[in-house]
């Protein structure tokens, strides 16, 4: 039988839409002050990201010796005994000095940044007469001079670097989680109206 109404079949999935969209825009805040914290505060920001980063290399490291006896020759088998140890080591090394791992991290960053500017510029002259490809060289010399600037400060960039860009992406998530959470409770009321 069909209802006279479209959407009083959607009450349920309105009611299940709003709880989640309050669980959008509560982690959101989470997200926002989370941002704002590593902002205000990026040096205890970047030492957490490289005890992650230490944590994340030993559950690398204890999968690679794991999988190492899963069989396929000697060869494979001592490649990922090889590689687990490396990555055992690597992480046991940044949780036992935190701030040398944070410096290490760091230039890594450095060297991705700049890495990235250049293959921006490169797809710049490849579309250099498309409309619009005016923002690739733009993003391309922020990225250079971000990179540049973190390189040519290293290691004193260790301090900030890390810390401020994570705490820039949270504050990015929170915000883009926020924009979801409101437009989907905005979209249900709409409905419901």
């Amino acid at each position: 039988m069909a209802t006279a109404n479209p959407t009083e079949g959607l009450h349920g999935a309105g009611t299940i839409i709003k709880k989640a969209s309050g669980w959008f825009i509560g982690m959101a805040v989470v997200f926002i002050l989370l941002g704002m914290m590593a902002i205000i505060e990026p040096g205890v920001a970047g030492l957490a990201v490289t005890i992650l980063v230490g944590w994340l290399l030993i559950f690398g490291g204890v999968a690679h010796l794991i999988a190492a006896f899963s069989g396929g020759g000697a060869g494979r088998v001592l490649w990922q005994i090889l590689i687990g140890v490396v990555y055992i080591v690597g992480g046991v090394y940044f949780l036992m000095h935190p701030l040398l791992g944070l410096g290490t991290l760091t230039l890594f960053l450095a060297l991705i940044i700049l890495t990235e500017a250049v293959f921006e510029i490169i797809a710049y002259f490849r579309i250099r007469g498309e409309s619009g490809s005016g923002w690739f060289l733009v993003n391309a010399l922020i990225t250079l001079l971000l990179g540049g600037l973190i390189w040519f400060h290293w290691p004193s960039s260790s301090v900030w670097a890390i810390g401020i860009l994570v705490g820039v992406n949270l504050l990015m998530t929170g915000f883009s989680r926020l924009m979801f959470g409101l437009a989907a409770r905005n979209l249900v009321n709409r409905v419901a109206a």
